[in-house]
C-alpha cells in the first residue's frame, strides 16, 4: 500500500509529465542546490553522489539509459554485437568537440576505459575483467573484445560509471594530481565555469554542443548550503527552482511537496537502485567476527528508520540484493529488530566491551540522526560505540585508508548484480585508496568463484542459482549490514520542464530542461 507521501509523489509525477508537451523555450538559468559540497569534480576518479550529480552535466558516457533501463544513444550513436556475445562495435557520434575545442575520437574511449578506469575507478574495474581487449578501428569506431559473453555488459556506459575523460589531458600525467582536475573538461552539454568553494558551483552553455538546440538553458548555479533548513527556506523563498534528492530532510518533504507550483517525481533513479549499508571492518576487531555483525543487524531497528527518518520512502532490504536487483533471493531469513538474539550472539563471542568507532556519513541531518538512533540500538545490546563525526573529504579518506569500524554509506546497485552488487564482496577487489570497492575487507573464496561463475553464466536460470547460493552464504557472514533502499524524490517548480528524462534524473537531465517563465 502507497503512502500519502508516495501517493502524492505518483499523482504530481503523473499530471507533470502531460505538462511537458508545450513547445520548449531557450534562455533563462535554474538555480539548484548540491549537498553536501563534492570533494571534486572529475567523474569515475571521484564516485560521491555530490560529483556525479554535478559532474553528469559537464561529462558523458557512451549511452544513457530510460527510466526502464533501455539503452540510448550518447557519445554512441550506434551499437552492435557479434553473434557469440564477445565482440561489441560502437559507432561514435561525429563532430563532438571537447570544451577546450579538441575534438573527441574514438582514441579517447580507449585511453578512458583502458588506463583511466582501470588505474581509478572500481565499478568500471569490474566490468573490465571481462574485457580482453580496446580497440580504436578510426575515429569514430570502437570495438570491445570480451573474453566470454557477460550479460550486463551494455548496461555498464552510464556517464558515471564509464565516463569520458580526455586523453590529450590526461595521458602521461599522475590521474589524481592533473591541474585539469581543478576545471574539468568534458562533452557535455555544459561547461565548468566557476566553483566559490562552500558558496556555488557555476555551470554555462556548450555553444558547441553536438545535439542541435540543446540545451535550452544558459546555465546551472549549483548553490552549497550547508544547513538543513537554510536549504528548505531557499526553495520556500524561491532562491532555488530544484531540489535534487537529499538535498532537504525528509520531515521537510512533505511541506515543501505542498507549496504551489511544485512538482514532486521519484523518476530518475532506476539505474543507480541507491542501496544504504554499513560497512564493518572484516579484518580486525569485534567486527572481525561474524557473530559480531549478525548482532549488529539484529540490534539495529531498521522499521523506525525507514518510518521515523525516511518517511517510509524506500523499503528495508531482506539482504545483500535490493529489490531493484535482478536475482534477487528471497527466501531468506530476515534480520529481524531482535536485542534479545543480539545479545546471545555477542555473550557466545566472549565480546569484551572494546570500543566500537562509527563513522556517519556526512550528507546532512537525517544521515546524523540515524547514526544517533543506530548508536543507541548498539549500546542497548551492551556494544560500547563511539560515533566519530568528520566531512566528506575526511569521510573520504578514513573509508579509503581502513581507519573505521563501523561506517555508512550507499552505494549504486546499478540494476545487475556483476555492476554494483559484487564489487563489495569480492576478495580481488579489495584495494587501499578508495572508499567505492571492498572496503570491509571481506574474503570468502567460494563467494569469489560464485560470483565470477554467475558474471558470465548462461542461460538466465543457472546465473539466478550462482547468485543465490552466493547470497546465501553472504547473508550468514554479514560483511556488512544491510540498511535500506532509499527512496530519493527530487522535488522543483512545475515551470521547470522536462527536468527527469533518464534513469539517472538530474545527473543528466538540464540538458533537456527548460523554463516555461
Amino acid at each position: 500500500m502507497k503512502t500519502p507521501l508516495a501517493t502524492a509523489i505518483a499523482a504530481i509525477a503523473f499530471t507533470a509529465t502531460f505538462a511537458s508537451a508545450d513547445e520548449p523555450k531557450s534562455g533563462g538559468t535554474i538555480n539548484t542546490i548540491i549537498q553536501p559540497e563534492p570533494p571534486g569534480l572529475v567523474l569515475g576518479m571521484i564516485q560521491n553522489a555530490p560529483t556525479r550529480t554535478v559532474a553528469g552535466n559537464i561529462y558523458e558516457g557512451l549511452l544513457r539509459y530510460s527510466t526502464d533501463l533501455e539503452p540510448m544513444p550518447q557519445l554512441a550513436e550506434s551499437w552492435e554485437v557479434s553473434d557469440d556475445g564477445l565482440t561489441w562495435t560502437f559507432q561514435l557520434r561525429e563532430g563532438v568537440l571537447w570544451h577546450d575545442g579538441e575534438p573527441f575520437t574514438a582514441e579517447d574511449v580507449v585511453f578512458s576505459a583502458d588506463a583511466f578506469h582501470r588505474e581509478l575507478n572500481p565499478s568500471a574495474r569490474a566490468v573490465l575483467q571481462h574485457v580482453e581487449s580496446i580497440e580504436a578501428t578510426d575515429d569514430h569506431t570502437v570495438v570491445f573484445t570480451l573474453a566470454e559473453p557477460f550479460g550486463p555488459f551494455l548496461l555498464s556506459f552510464e556517464a558515471g560509471t564509464f565516463t569520458m575523460v580526455p586523453k590529450h589531458l590526461y595521458e602521461g600525467t599522475d590521474f589524481r594530481d592533473n591541474e585539469h582536475n581543478n576545471h574539468p573538461i568534458g562533452t557535455g552539454p555544459f561547461k565548468f565555469e566557476n566553483w566559490d568553494r562552500g558558496t556555488v558551483i557555476q555551470l554555462v552553455r556548450n555553444d558547441d554542443y553536438y545535439e542541435e538546440g540543446l540545451p535550452y538553458l544558459d546555465g546551472i548555479n549549483w548553490h552549497i548550503i550547508p544547513d538543513g533548513a537554510s536549504r528548505a527556506v531557499a526553495y520556500e523563498n524561491g532562491t532555488v527552482d530544484v531540489l535534487p534528492n537529499g538535498t532537504v530532510e525528509n520531515f521537510d518533504i512533505p511541506r515543501l511537496s505542498a507549496m504551489d507550483n511544485t512538482c514532486i517525481t521519484d523518476k530518475g533513479h532506476e539505474y543507480f537502485s541507491p542501496f544504504a549499508m554499513l560497512w564493518m571492518n572484516n579484518r580486525e576487531g569485534p567486527t572481525a567476527d561474524k557473530r559480531f555483525r549478525q548482532a549488529v543487524m539484529y540490534a539495529m531497528d531498521r522499521d523506525f528508520a525507514h518510518s521515523v527518518l525516511w518517511n517510509e520512502l524506500g523499503q528495508v532490504p531482506l539482504s545483500a540484493f535490493g529489490s531493484n536487483a535482478r536475482f534477487q533471493h528471497d527466501g531468506l531469513d530476515p534480520y529481524d529488530h531482535n536485542p534479545e538474539r543480539a545479545r546471545e550472539l555477542l555473550d557466545e563471542m566472549g565480546y569484551d566491551g572494546e570500543e566500537v568507532r562509527l563513522l556517519p556519513l556526512p550528507y546532512g541531518e537525517t544521515w546524523t540522526r540515524w547514526a544517533e538512533a543506530v548508536q543507541q540500538n548498539l549500546r542497548e545490546v551492551g556494544v560500547n560505540v563511539r560515533t566519530q563525526s568528520t566531512d566528506v573529504g575526511g569521510w573520504n579518506q578514513r573509508l579509503s585508508e581502513w581507519d573505521y569500524d563501523l561506517a555508512f554509506t550507499f552505494l549504486y546497485q546499478y540494476g545487475d548484480p556483476a555492476l554494483g552488487i559484487t564489487r563489495s564482496y569480492l576478495s580481488d577487489n579489495i584495494e587501499r585508496g578508495s572508499p567505492w570497492n571492498n572496503v570491509g575487507g571481506y574474503e570468502n573464496e567460494r563467494v569469489d568463484e560464485l560470483f565470477n561463475a554467475a558474471a558470465t553464466a548462461f542461460p538466465e536460470e543457472e546465473r539466478e542459482a550462482l547468485y543465490h547460493e552466493a547470497q546465501q552464504i553472504i547473508h550468514e557472514d554479514v560483511p556488512v549490514g544491510w540498511l535500506m533502499e532509499l527512496g530519493f524524490p527530487t522535488i522543483y517548480r512545475c515551470d521547470v520542464r522536462n527536468l527527469i528524462t533518464s534513469g539517472v534524473g538530474v545527473n543528466d537531465g538540464f540538458k533537456d530542461a527548460w523554463l516555461d517563465r
